[in-house]
């Protein structure tokens, strides 16, 4: 199972230098778990550089993965998670996600670097 977080989904949609190298885990739908919070970072990002619509084409492409919404118990997860490793909200919400289902979360954000259970790519 693969997470995908907002800098990795938005590399890849952009065509980024990195987009490669995110490409394996947001191609394989089957195996791709996708925290709702980043449905709201990518559609937010996409909406002000792009405009409505590439937003919308890019939540329709990230909802062919299981889409997992924050309930009651993974927000306290994901607060665990944040007061253990120092993450900010959303970075805690998408690893503890990642926990959850056994995946692996795919980054180039370098707040994530050295954190087990990461596969972080440095942004070129």
């Amino acid at each position: 199972m693969n997470v995908v977080d907002s800098s990795g989904w938005l590399e890849y949609l952009g065509g980024g230098p990195n987009a490669k190298r995110f490409a394996p885990a947001i191609e394989e739908a089957r195996e791709l778990v996708v925290p709702v919070i980043t449905l709201y970072e990518v559609y937010k990002r996409m909406h002000q550089q792009r405009g409505k619509d590439a937003a919308l084409d890019a939540v329709a492409a990230m909802m062919e993965g299981r889409v997992v919404d924050l309930d009651g118990a993974a927000a306290l997860s994901a607060a665990e998670v944040a007061l253990k490793l120092g993450l900010s909200m959303a970075d805690s919400i998408v690893l503890s996600a990642a926990r959850t289902y056994g995946a692996t979360l795919w980054t180039q954000d370098a707040d994530f670097e050295g954190i087990a259970g990461v596969r972080y790519v440095a942004k070129r």
